[in-house]
Formats: structure tokens, C-alpha cells, sequence
């Protein structure tokens, strides 16, 4: 398929309406057998249970075009997986994993046109999302639902380069035990932007979250997973039962063990023992890994030895051989990349 005629190396992060999307719907207990659709607006009633209550969940992917030609995404079993918990904590009949599988090479084949060359630094994001469609007054989960999947190509999340970033230590607490932290539900998202704003106000590019029960451990950024490595290389990753789990840490976490031969660590990570790290990143789909090179605690600053001008040594390999594994340049492990035929 003949691509479009877009500007790919100049292209932002942010939406751009692509000719094909996927919808199933959910009725009287049971999926419908869903399909392909041209139309990009939904019509629900006012009183819609995501209208109402914010019952709803997301997944973001990529995909994207391989030195060899093909098209290609990552791991799309582990969102399907990952939406699975994500509705069943929210009351939400799960859409079948095959089914979402096969729903995203579905949409992605029939918007090739939109996925950018090999070596453009763009790529095809993906969004799978599913809401409460019935009226609902009374809060109780709703009765019908639907499945959506969107493409929009997107550039990269960095121009000219990923520079470190400053980020500050949040006052607002991003999730508490028990709660919803560790799924990816739109509103852990809304109760994030007041923070976030607050952050850029400030003059900070992120916020970093403590635990809320003691304020003393790592969690994550409001949708990013934190990476750390110590001055003796090994990659430390903060464990919670409130974070998301990203598929992007999972990733990197298993790249660093048996690609580079390093030592991995999953563990509380308190906040006092963060100045000692050599190197700190976020990590998720849109950027694989943003490397921070300050951390702030209400006017105390931890500079991080790997300075703000560019990526830590770890961090880098880190990065580039996770996006040469997304890429086609390096070898995957068995089941990462699916090809969409």
C-alpha cells in the first residue's frame, strides 16, 4: 500500500484522524463479532455510564516499519492481557485477548497507509479503549459497552534527542492501597492533570509520585513507570502493588538481564536512597525512556550523576537495544513482535 503524503520527520505527538477503526459492542451478556467502520465520532445517550462515572479503560501501542520493510507491533498480547485486569477491576466485561489481538492487526493492516517509513522517526500509535455506553443514573456498572480501537501516526516524543529532564516530587498522591493504581483506567488519568499542570507551572517536566500510605517510597510518574541504575550497574525498578504495570519496564527489565548481562532488582525503592543512584528514567510507550537528570524535594535538588545533557551509559544501552529489538535491527525474543501480514 502506497503511503500517505505526510510531512513523517516533522510530525508531532497528537491526534491525526486515520481512515479505518475498529468497533465491538457489548449487549445482552455477550461481544458482538465487531468490525472495521469509517465513521470517528461516538453517539451515546447523555447519561452514558463513562458519561456518568467514568467507567472506562485504555491501552496505547505502536507499530511500526522495520528496516526489512514490514509492518510490525510490540507485544500486543501483554495490553490484551493488561486490559483483561484493567476491566475486571472496574466491572467491565473483559474483551476476549485473541479477539484484541487480532482487532489491532485488523485496524493497523487497513491503516498501512498511515504507518510511517522505516528510519522517519515516526510510528503508528494504537488505542484500544472500552466504555460503559448505557444510560446509568444510579452508580452501579452499566450494562453495554464498547470496544474501540484508533490509529494516529505520531512523531517522536523527543525533538532533537531525548534530554534529560527535571522532574519535582509531587504533593499530590497518585493512588492509594487498595485503589486503582496498578490499571489503566481513565480516571487515574483525570486525577493526574491537576498535578502535572501544577508541575509545568512550576517550571518541571514531571511529577515524581511517593507512596501515600508513608510518603517514603518511589511509585511513578502520572504515566510512567520509574527506572533506576546504581553506580555498580545494576537496574533497579520500584515494586508496588499500586503501580500500572508497564509493559515497556517489563521489557527493558528483561533486556538488561539477558542482552546486556546485567544484574535486575524489583524492590521498594525509598526516596532517601535516591541520591545514591547513578542514572534515573521514565519509562512507557510513547518515548521507551526519558532520562531525568534532576529530581527536586521542595527546593532540595538531587542531580543525578549522569548530568542533564544527555542519556546515563546504561540508560542508552538500555534504549537502543530495546528500540533495535522494536526496529528489526536486533534479534527479538520469541513472541515480541507481531507481524501484521
Amino acid at each position: 500500500m502506497e503511503k500517505k503524503n505526510l510531512d513523517w520527520e516533522n510530525m508531532g505527538f497528537s491526534y491525526m484522524q486515520t481512515d479505518k477503526r475498529y468497533v465491538a459492542n457489548y449487549k445482552d451478556g455477550k461481544w458482538d463479532e465487531g468490525g472495521l467502520i469509517d465513521d470517528a465520532n461516538i453517539v451515546m445517550n447523555e447519561c452514558a455510564g463513562v458519561l456518568q462515572y467514568s467507567q472506562s479503560v485504555f491501552e496505547g501501542l505502536k507499530a511500526y516499519t522495520t528496516e526489512d520493510g514490514r509492518i510490525v507491533t510490540f507485544r500486543p498480547d501483554l495490553n490484551a492481557s493488561r486490559m483483561v485486569d484493567s476491566a475486571k477491576r472496574l466491572e467491565m466485561p473483559p474483551f476476549p485477548e485473541d479477539r484484541f489481538v487480532d482487532a489491532v492487526i485488523q485496524v493497523v493492516k487497513a491503516n498501512a497507509a498511515y504507518v510511517p517509513p522505516y528510519g522517519s522517526g515516526a510510528t503508528l500509535y494504537i488505542r484500544p479503549y472500552m466504555f460503559g455506553i448505557n444510560p446509568v443514573i444510579g452508580v452501579k456498572p452499566a450494562d453495554e459497552y464498547q470496544f474501540r480501537i484508533f490509529t494516529t501516526p505520531v512523531g517522536p516524543y523527543f525533538k532533537g534527542g531525548a534530554k534529560p529532564i527535571t522532574i519535582c516530587v509531587s504533593d499530590f498522591d497518585r493512588a492509594a492501597p487498595h485503589g486503582t493504581g496498578h490499571i489503566k483506567a481513565g480516571l487515574n488519568y483525570a486525577m493526574s492533570l491537576h498535578a502535572i499542570v501544577t508541575a509545568h507551572a512550576n517550571g518541571f517536566d514531571e511529577n515524581m509520585y511517593l507512596d501515600s500510605a508513608t510518603r517514603t517510597k518511589v511509585e511513578e510518574t502520572g504515566g510512567a513507570n520509574f527506572i533506576f541504575v546504581t553506580k555498580d550497574n545494576k537496574v533497579v525498578t520500584p515494586h508496588s502493588s499500586t503501580i500500572l504495570p508497564s509493559i515497556t519496564r517489563r521489557s527493558i527489565m528483561y533486556v538488561a538481564e539477558h542482552y546486556l548481562g546485567l544484574e535486575v532488582e524489583e524492590r521498594d525503592v525509598y526516596f532517601d536512597e535516591v541520591k545514591d543512584f547513578a542514572e534515573c528514567g521514565l519509562c512507557g510507550t510513547a518515548a521507551v525512556i526519558s532520562p531525568v537528570g534532576k529530581i527536586v524535594n521542595h527546593g532540595e535538588e538531587i542531580c543525578l550523576p549522569s548530568g542533564m545533557e544527555k542519556m546515563g551509559p546504561i540508560t542508552q544501552k538500555l534504549y537502543d537495544t530495546l528500540t533495535g529489538i522494536q526496529m528489526g535491527h536486533i534479534e527479538a525474543p520469541e513472541g515480541w513482535i507481531q507481524v501484521i501480514e
